[in-house]
């Protein structure tokens, strides 16, 4: 069985719960009248609530104010190399929500992993009130292979809920929806495009619920996609246990792009800001986030060599040639016409093209120039200047 390691600043490590004690308020230090010593113990005791219990994860415990990077056994190698899967705990000093951030369930995605490597480098995360459980790097053998699957070349994000003693996937996936999935009231997913295709920052998820529908426009990606749940993912799975999970989806496979990664540090930290988490002035947003309740593929009429004319965040109308495709043999050339009015939130990045290829994403919309103008401001403001100092060195302890 492979090791569980601890590595810890300031402090211990993680376990299984965290939270007041019986019979303890939740009072706030603000409006406590301190003329009397009732009055004081009455402050007294409210602080006490507020602070929070150690945090039990992995058989560990993390103190309050600390932070911490355990390892959860998975596997064996057929060389007897242990694989575990590594999670960050950020503890704070006060009680509050419990959130997820993970990345690389697809393991050749690597987009969500300089997402969380930014995060974990935040000063906003200095200071939390509540906990945060990081996971860089879900599916490890993917990752290390440069593939999407894990080595029986099942689907990980098509494995939930798994089961302690099923497949391979089933057993990883079993574990990530109870020991960390199932610890928290929400969590956010990084990912990308499949392998050959780029897209546009996007939200995704089912935005029906308000409060849901709110958190997704506070995290200010260009666009926000209603998307039904999928049978097998962790997002429906969790969804079931009544754990939100928002699917935020940017770039392409095997490839890094700052507009996703600084598009996906400024939309986590707005959401941690949002839930209480963190302190600290949310990004000001200068365009409200285009939302579409539909989407639809484009597909090549003919194979051949493919070459865009628009590309993602462009606004179409119906019958807009959007790209061509070219024969060398006939010397044909073929229009690709959008079938109607939309946003491209994403599409193919290869040249070679057989007949039903998927070459764009359209999400619909009914204003798309109106739509494309907001995007680029939403876009602008992601790439210019630091977002909440991410870059900055983190030594310091969580509080």
């Amino acid at each position: 069985m492979a090791r569980r390691s601890v590595r810890a600043s300031g402090g211990a490590v993680r376990g299984e719960g965290h939270g007041q004690a019986p019979g303890q308020s939740q009072g706030q230090e603000q409006g406590i009248p301190l003329a009397s010593s009732d009055a004081r113990a009455r402050r007294d005791g409210a602080l006490k609530a507020e602070r929070a219990a150690p945090f039990l994860f992995g058989g560990q415990s993390v103190a309050p104010g600390t932070r911490a990077l355990i390892d959860l056994p998975v596997a064996l190698l057929s060389n007897h190399t242990p694989v575990t899967l590594p999670v960050h705990v950020i503890h704070g000093r006060r009680a509050g929500p419990t959130v997820f951030i993970s990345a690389a369930i697809h393991g050749d995605e690597v987009v969500g992993i300089e997402i969380i490597r930014r995060l974990l480098n935040t000063p906003a995360l200095k200071r939390v009130q509540g906990t945060l459980l990081l996971i860089p790097i879900v599916n490890a053998f993917g990752f290390i292979a440069g593939s999407r699957y894990l080595p029986d070349r099942r689907d990980l994000n098509r494995a939930f809920p798994g089961a302690a003693k099923g497949s391979l996937a089933g057993q990883l996936a079993h574990l990530f929806l109870n020991d960390i999935a199932m610890r928290c009231e929400l969590g956010i997913d990084l990912h990308t495009g499949a392998i050959n295709r780029t897209n546009l920052p996007q939200l995704r998820g089912d935005f029906s619920r308000p409060a849901l529908r709110e958190l997704a426009v506070a995290f200010g990606a260009p666009v926000i996609l209603q998307s039904r749940l999928r049978e097998g993912s962790l997002r429906a799975e969790a969804a079931a246990r009544g754990v939100d999970v928002l699917l935020y989806e940017a770039g392409e496979a095997l490839r890094l792009d700052e507009l996703a990664i600084r598009v996906g540090v400024r939309g986590v930290l707005n959401i941690l800001a949002a839930r209480g988490l963190i302190r600290g002035r949310r990004a000001k947003a200068k365009a409200v986030p285009v939302i579409a309740q539909t989407s639809r593929w484009i597909r090549a009429p003919e194979a051949g060599l493919f070459q865009a004319v628009r590309a993602p965040g462009d606004s179409v109308s119906a019958d807009d040639v959007i790209g061509r495709i070219t024969n060398p043999y006939e010397g044909t050339i073929f229009d690709v016409r959008a079938s109607g009015p939309g946003i491209i939130i994403g599409g193919t990045t290869v040249s070679v093209v057989n007949q039903a290829d998927a070459l764009f994403h359209i999400a619909d919309v009914a204003r798309p120039e109106q739509a494309e103008d907001r995007i680029g401001l939403i876009a602008e403001a992601a790439q210019g200047g630091p977002i909440f100092d991410e870059d900055e060195d983190a030594t310091e302890p969580a509080r």
